[in-house]
């Protein structure tokens, strides 16, 4: 095809039938739209003391995948495909998930696989099986996403580079910690510590709120797991049906007297980060044909996504490039955008993104993040699907997006329209 031809391709999918454009387009219904049936993810615990400290990831992903299969009525063999993203998981964590996806109730004949694109996976994942649907590959899939970070988060969880690899001052970059990474931004970009306190804090208190009034309740699947009692060694079953990261009466001024991590006079900190922790989510997607052929309940549809790299040193960036990309392939406007979903790694990062694309701060995140219930790195992408779907039903509203800073210098973004 002809740069002329892409082109005109490019401009006429963001026109819908009868001259159409925009938000107008992309909410209109047609046979081949690739749509969610099903959202669910567990509740998210904190790494190393939460509720799924002794669950392993993969038992984690089972239960999703349950949840899923129970809630959709979805027959089980229709399923052809499943993606998982993962970031930790020894091997990718490709033989445990295909024995989670067994356990969980799908038939031999469906296949499973695992991807690592690090804090994007999860919405790699979707991305992966929706475009297997709309090239005809497959008919009805799953993404989704998992990471156990009590068991598998460490200094492990990065190789050392050869001396190939560190000869390049880019590629030496890839392995600074993230932690450092936001650090760098932060002054980089000129992104306050009062600023991040400050979104740290709203973020808690959101979620607080979301909490309380039972906000997360229809996209959580509760899952019944062993633990441990730390105090006393007794082995209990136990229900995990709430993130328990989340703090009550946490403010800018509590979060101001935390001593920086990373240098003495930076302005990252535990308080102003997203949180260690564990979960697992799941995403059934197909063709809306298909659904109206299966029975199948549609929640809205997968749009489009965009990917792209942005300076290792900068990764925090990545939604700032990511998010425009995604706008523009999907034909509308950021302000044609009711809700976006964008991950919580840093409250710099994020700051600085919403701040940059002039997005008002009231569309960014309204139950909370990751600063306020975690950050399970494989499993995020997936999360934010179950969380933007809920809420832009409870509020009726339509456009949502979902985005994310990505390790080693990525951002990934998904448009997302509400039924």
């Amino acid at each position: 095809m002809s740069n002329a031809q892409q082109r005109l391709s490019q401009v006429s999918s963001h026109f819908g039938p009868g001259g159409k454009k925009g938000a107008a387009a992309i909410t209109e219904k047609h046979p081949d739209d690739i749509v969610v049936t099903c959202a669910l993810r567990t509740a998210l615990t904190k790494g190393g003391k939460g509720g799924f400290k002794d669950t392993a990831g993969a038992d984690l992903l089972a239960g999703v995948f349950k949840a899923v299969l129970n809630k959709s009525g979805v027959d089980p063999s229709s399923v052809q495909d499943i993606a998982v993203g993962s970031v930790l998981a020894p091997g990718g964590g490709a033989t445990e998930f295909r024995a989670a996806a067994l356990v969980a109730g799908f038939p031999e004949s469906t296949a499973v696989k695992s991807l690592n694109r690090q804090c994007s996976s999860g919405l790699q994942a979707i991305a992966d099986i929706a475009n297997a649907i709309q090239s005809g590959m497959i008919d009805v899939g799953i993404g989704a996403g998992v990471e156990s970070m009590s068991s598998q988060y460490g200094p492990g969880a990065v190789t050392e580079f050869s001396d190939l690899l560190e000869s390049h001052p880019e590629s030496a970059n890839c392995k600074v910690p993230m932690g450092v990474l936001s650090e760098n931004m932060a002054k980089d970009r000129g992104v306050t510590r009062a600023s991040q306190d400050s979104f740290a804090a709203q973020s808690y208190q959101k979620a607080v709120a979301a909490q309380k009034a039972g906000l997360f309740n229809e996209e959580i699947a509760p899952l019944d797991v062993k633990w441990t009692d730390p105090k006393t060694g007794e082995e209990k079953t136990i229900t995990v049906k709430a993130d328990d990261g989340v703090r009550q009466g946490i403010t800018a001024e509590s979060l101001g007297k935390i001593k920086p991590a990373f240098a003495k006079d930076g302005s990252i900190h535990a308080g102003n980060a997203s949180q260690i922790s564990d979960g697992a989510a799941a995403v059934l997607l197909m063709k809306r044909s298909t659904a109206e052929r299966l029975g199948q309940k549609i929640l809205g549809k997968y749009v489009t996504a965009s990917v792209v790299g942005v300076k290792p040193l900068l990764m925090g960036v990545g939604p700032w490039k990511a998010i425009p990309v995604a706008l523009e392939k999907a034909g509308i406007t950021k302000d044609d955008v009711d809700i976006y979903e964008i991950n919580e790694a840093f409250a710099s990062q994020c700051v600085w993104c919403v701040n940059e694309l002039g997005i008002p701060a009231e569309k960014v995140n309204p139950k909370g993040g990751a600063i306020a219930f975690g950050h399970p790195l494989g499993c995020t992408g997936a999360r934010q699907v179950s969380t933007l779907f809920t809420e832009l039903k409870r509020t009726n509203k339509k456009i949502g997006v979902t985005s994310m800073c990505v390790g080693t210098g990525m951002g990934m973004a998904a448009v997302w329209v509400s039924e």
